[in-house]
């Protein structure tokens, strides 16, 4: 076994040392999801929030945390995909395929997201998070996304690099379907 040292602790993270590598890890989670949806009009569902660690806001995928609440923390990473999904987009989905787990940033963390793919969901609420959550939701096709994304960028809003292992786990779907 690897030698793991506890150099800090916050309420959600850690940051420990294994092999003289520092790096971060989850304290209040068991996973992270997110979910590459589209509607039937061929829209991608896109949710846009502010992130303090980069200082403004972010176009994402619909994402969030497995079992991070006493409620939740025997959940399926596939309910909390869903929950997730209805939370921020109002949006729920008929079925869910897992596309597959990726690291999020190697040299930062051990966390890895289980990626989850549909193109049968229906509106259900109008979405926009939880708590103090404030999340403005983005419905935009699918063949104006690139277009639309380098305007908001323009614009000064960052995009998180998830958006584009979407779009690309969203078209190797297609091809499975076909």
């Amino acid at each position: 076994m690897s030698d793991q040292t506890m150099l800090a602790k916050g309420r959600f993270l850690s940051l420990v040392s294994r092999n003289g590598w520092e790096f971060t890890t989850r304290t209040n989670a068991t996973g992270v999801v997110a979910v590459v949806a589209v509607t039937d009009r061929d829209e991608i569902v896109l949710v846009e929030q502010h992130r303090p660690p980069v200082g403004g806001p972010v176009i994402e995928i619909p994402a969030g945390l497995v079992g991070d609440d006493p409620l939740t923390q025997s959940e399926a990473a596939i309910e909390a995909a869903q929950r997730e999904l209805l939370e921020e987009t109002g949006f729920e989905a008929v079925a869910l395929k897992h596309a597959g787990r990726f690291v999020s940033s190697a040299g930062l963390t051990d966390e890895a997201v289980d990626f989850y793919v549909t193109r049968s969901i229906h509106r259900k609420g109008a979405g926009g998070g939880v708590g103090n959550e404030r999340i403005q939701v983005h419905t935009v096709p699918l063949h104006q996304v690139h277009a639309w994304l380098t305007d908001k960028m323009r614009l000064g809003i960052q995009v998180d690099s998830k958006v584009l292992s979407g779009l690309l786990l969203l078209q190797a779907y297609r091809h499975e379907q076909n």
